[in-house]
């Protein structure tokens, strides 16, 4: 490790030691580490997702399954409703998978390379539970410690080809001790300091070593391709309802949204245009659209409400009182259109 290098190290570390933020799955600087369970829960709720919108479920998710075990005993169905709302449907199934995994085993592996075969576990959770929850040495990168070793380095290539430099240069500032407290500190930094927008480069611990500082505009790193546009997709939703209860089906196990419960829809997860017929024939009533954004498209969905007709509809699915659907677990894009419906 270089002089520099070292001399970054030192100077992030003490910075966190006086402004580390407080988060209900972290330890306060210097003292034991966290269990991993709380580790690895809040990294894989934190994929994709803000600390503020993961906050609640944590806590959620800790009190009713307050360690692993607990979590690889219980209904996948009531995990799945627990994480409705979160999104990235996949991360719960995986989720279920991976504490069935650490519970049949006895204990969570304590290294990368065993991190890694659990369910759902890439490069930064196993990078992430290792160094914060068992003081390994790892290379930890998410998206803000991408932002800050970019400036840091001015690394000019657009992402994401530019991801296996800035890996490089995160492995040369990495410590061989407090790697845990190092990796928090460069996220926390990212967080509250090195942002996306107006970076606070006064207040920063780094900023004498910071090439992009030096070269007078930080926020133009990191250097992004330009963005696809998505493509548009449409489907329909149905609306069925008998003596105050609704119509739910539970998604095929893989796929979008797999395993939630959801109203009734006609297969938009591969439509491009059009719209399928209704699960029972009778008078329908379009309640309005939702619209809602996925990772790689976007989509209409129609909300059509039974207004007379046939209430027995095909296949498998359960009668859900209206008033306790809160308590559905329903994902957000059917949230939304059961809001249409009773609107």
């Amino acid at each position: 490790m270089t002089a520099s290098a070292q001399s970054i190290a030192s100077d992030l570390l003490s910075w966190y030691d006086r402004h580390a933020r407080e988060l209900p799955w972290r330890s306060p600087p210097g003292a034991p580490p966290p269990d991993p369970y709380r580790v690895w829960l809040s990294e894989v709720m934190l994929q994709q997702t803000t600390t503020a919108a993961v906050a609640p479920y944590f806590a959620e998710f800790t009190r009713r399954w307050p360690d692993v075990d607990a979590l690889a005993a219980a209904p996948e169905e009531e995990v799945m409703a627990a994480w409705a709302g979160l999104g990235y449907y996949s991360r719960a199934r995986n989720l279920i998978a991976a504490a069935r995994a650490v519970s049949a085993r006895g204990a969570f592996p304590d290294s990368e390379a065993g991190l890694r075969e659990l369910p759902g576990v890439g490069a930064y959770i196993a990078a992430a539970v290792a160094a914060i929850a068992f003081k390994r040495r790892a290379v930890v990168v998410d998206a803000n410690v991408e932002r800050v070793v970019s400036r840091l380095f001015a690394l000019s290539d657009p992402l994401p080809g530019v991801r296996k430099a800035i890996r490089a240069h995160t492995d040369a500032i990495t410590p061989s001790e407090r790697s845990g407290d190092f990796a928090q500190a460069m996220m926390d930094l990212g967080a509250t300091i090195c942002t996306p927008r107006d970076p606070r480069c006064l207040l920063c611990p780094l900023a004498d070593d910071c090439a992009a500082k030096l070269q007078g505009d930080p926020a133009q790193y990191p250097v992004k391709a330009p963005k696809k546009a998505k493509p548009q997709r449409t489907g329909t939703a149905w609306w069925i309802v008998r003596d105050e209860a609704v119509w739910l089906v539970r998604r095929e196990g893989k796929g979008m949204l797999g395993g939630m419960r959801a109203l009734p829809s006609d297969g938009w997860s591969a439509r491009v245009d059009g719209y399928g017929a209704p699960p029972v024939a009778g008078e329908w009533r379009k309640a309005g659209v939702v619209r809602h954004s996925f990772t790689h498209f976007d989509l209409d969905l129609v909300v059509m409400v039974l207004t007379e007709g046939s209430a027995v509809p095909p296949g498998a699915g359960e009668w859900w009182p209206i008033a306790d659907l809160e308590q559905a677990g329903l994902p957000t894009l059917f949230a939304k259109a059961a809001q249409r419906a009773l609107a």
